[in-house]
């Protein structure tokens, strides 16, 4: 029986939630209020560094697209029209953001439907997969590596899998919302979504659902640099009221 893993990071005090429903922090944001600002973050932080995760192959480039999501969002907030959740319009804006950094780096990422003609994992990614007889799935939970054994296989899935992965089975997204956010079918998220946890579930031997929420977290420190970082840039172009 495995015992479920929760990743650990540096915790900052708990942060009161705020109440307010997302039409009206935008409202508030809209108007230059800072609480407004830093709850939409502080709500919406973690869900990016994750979808962001799902195509950059780092934590730091993660973090830096999470910040340029906000100031690109917070920059247009007068193009939200809450026809999607606020949660989904960012996401959107992060895909974008992630595929153009990627490119930046002279990455080239693709998620339509053409990207699974092309999508066999590299040998690359079948060893990364790969555990050996002495570190069976058992042996690992009792030294509370399974999480951390997870999350690097997930993140040598190829793009068009982690993406649909993180989406689904991390931060839980509707296979619609998720099909609306990559831009592709319901049916081409179902595929991914089950490829990549066979994909998975072979190499690994274990239930990625009991453990995948414990991947990719972000909080704490690294949540108050985002969130520091971003009200500092919006100070500097006088869209918010710092007090």
């Amino acid at each position: 029986m495995f015992t479920r893993l929760k990743q650990v990071e540096m915790q900052s005090p708990p942060a009161v939630i705020d109440a307010r429903d997302d039409a009206e922090l935008v409202n508030r944001a809209g108007a230059g209020d800072a609480s407004a600002f830093e709850a939409i973050m502080r709500r919406h932080n973690r869900l990016l560094f994750r979808t962001a995760r799902g195509i950059v192959d780092d934590d730091a480039e993660a973090q830096d697209v999470v910040q340029d999501v906000y100031l690109l969002a917070f920059t247009g907030l007068q193009s939200f029209r809450g026809d999607a959740s606020l949660g989904t319009w960012l996401v959107r804006i992060a895909i974008n953001a992630a595929i153009s950094a990627q490119r930046k780096k002279g990455r080239q990422v693709q998620l339509d439907e053409r990207a699974d003609l092309a999508s066999e994992p590299s040998p690359e990614n079948e060893m990364a997969f790969s555990t050996s007889d002495s570190e069976s799935p058992d042996a690992l939970v009792d030294r509370s590596q399974v999480a951390n054994l997870l999350q690097g296989a997930i993140a040598s899935l190829p793009v068009i899998y982690r993406s649909v992965f993180i989406l689904r089975a991390v931060e839980e997204v509707s296979v619609e919302e998720t099909a609306f956010c990559l831009g592709v079918s319901a049916d081409t998220v179902k595929t991914r979504f089950l490829r990549a946890r066979v994909m998975l579930r072979d190499k690994l031997g274990v239930q990625m659902q009991t453990y995948s929420q414990s991947t990719f977290m972000f909080a704490g420190a690294r949540c108050d640099a985002v969130v520091g970082h971003v009200l500092s840039k919006l100070h500097a172009q006088s869209l918010v009221r710092l007090q």
